[in-house]
């Protein structure tokens, strides 16, 4: 009997293994195609296929997708990462398999095209202006106002992106984007945004149906790390239907509506604004808090739609599950991190750590400055956040100063893992 593959277009740090291990309890084969398979760890100890390949080349995946008719029944194609989600909706298309719109997709990971169709459709969001050098920078920020937020028109995991609250800063911020430290994915292209400053929220959504809300909020500014998520949101009915409401406005001006979709909120003095809708599944934890939460495998469900069967999207408990983020506070070098006291605490349902001892820690201002994260779940919000407390107290590290300069040569490369989703 022929085996039904998944086949996976690259990978992420968060919700790549869970893709793996979902379509593995539903009987499936999981296939990896990377440009470069290493940089996911949790290929080798799960005992992953996977091919190496340019996910640049869409012609290159049809021919290995092709190749693998002969092996396998492909029963879906799919990814966690951004950046290749509307390459699966081509390969989809071409092979007649259940997928996303990847035009929707291109115009939705655009963030200045996204902010074109969302103020033409009368979805609330920032001021915005897009800019291509100093020049352009400058004036952008002027007939805005400052603060205001520099990033990347396209981009994700945060990188990139950071307050600028006065002409200092956004000079700065300036200068490294445009010169050349940046990664960027495309053209050099820079969204100056108003600072829509209020709580963040954000809509988990599957097909047309709002999941979830989730609650969060960031460590230190000017830069946008998140530290802590709470599922679901503390929110009155009635601010509840109000981002339901925009965020399938949201999907109707977006042309979206298949498969998983994220929107991103901050709550101001003219209510919700959008500040991101991400044309995929939430990363980092929120598919772990959704499941916590009200026992909805937001990964599963995804898969089951991407080999053609039908979700199951009901909720079966309410629970309050939060997550935070261990955030190293220095750079240098760690030397350890011990967290077996966290692990004990009654709730904490996961103490994972991103980084081992004698890692090289250099702080970016993204997702890649996390050194762990606690999860914890209870039935109400106050002793879930206890919980976490209670396990983030107990857990600590040490973070030596790098040594001199003709020292630093000889340190092991740190790691880096895949997008942070």
């Amino acid at each position: 009997m022929t085996r039904k593959a998944l086949i996976l277009i690259e990978g992420t740090r968060f919700n790549g293994p869970l893709y793996v291990k979902a379509a593995q309890r539903l009987g499936l084969h999981p296939i990896t195609l990377s440009a470069d398979p290493g940089r996911y760890d949790y290929h080798a100890p799960e005992m992953i296929e996977a091919i190496r390949i340019d996910t640049d080349s869409l012609d290159a995946l049809i021919q290995v997708c092709s190749r693998m008719q002969a092996t396998y029944e492909i029963g879906g194609i799919t990814a966690a990462e951004e950046e290749v989600y509307a390459t699966v909706g081509k390969l989809c298309r071409h092979f007649d398999l259940p997928g996303p719109n990847p035009e929707s997709i291109e115009q939705c990971c655009d963030k200045f095209v996204q902010r074109q169709l969302l103020a033409r459709g009368g979805v609330p969001i920032p001021a915005y202006r897009l800019a291509a050098n100093e020049k352009e920078v400058e004036s952008a920020a002027a007939e805005i106002g400052l603060p205001v937020i520099l990033k990347p028109a396209v981009g994700s995991g945060s990188s990139g992106v950071r307050l600028c609250r006065n002409v200092d800063e956004l000079t700065e911020h300036t200068s490294y984007l445009l010169g050349g430290k940046h990664g960027w994915r495309s053209s050099r292209r820079i969204l100056v945004e108003e600072f829509a400053n209020g709580p963040y929220y954000s809509a988990d959504i599957m097909g047309n149906e709002v999941i979830g809300i989730a609650a969060a909020d960031f460590d230190r500014p000017p830069h946008f790390v998140f530290r802590e998520c709470i599922y679901p949101a503390p929110l009155f009915a009635d601010e509840q239907m109000r981002i339901i409401d925009i965020s399938l406005s949201c999907l109707r001006t977006l042309d979206l509506g298949w498969g998983p979709t994220n929107i991103e909120f901050r709550w101001t003095e003219r209510g919700p604004v959008v500040i991101e809708v991400n044309p995929r599944l939430a990363g980092g934890t929120i598919p772990q808090l959704c499941q916590l939460a009200y026992g909805v495998d937001l990964v599963s469900e995804h898969v089951k739609l991407v080999i053609g069967e039908k979700c199951d999207l009901g909720r079966r408990r309410s629970h309050v599950a939060g997550a935070r983020k261990l955030i190293a506070d220095r750079d240098g070098i760690l030397d350890w991190i011990d967290g077996d006291r966290a692990t004990a605490i009654s709730g904490v349902v996961e103490v994972k750590f991103y980084v081992e001892p004698n890692t090289p820690i250099v702080r970016a201002g993204d997702y890649r400055d996390c050194l762990g994260q606690v999860i914890a779940s209870s039935p109400s919000r106050a002793l879930t956040e206890t919980k976490l407390q209670r396990a983030v107290d107990s857990i600590s590290w040490s973070i030596r100063p790098f040594p001199a300069l003709g020292e630093k040569k000889r340190l092991p490369a740190a790691h880096v893992p895949g997008p942070g989703r």
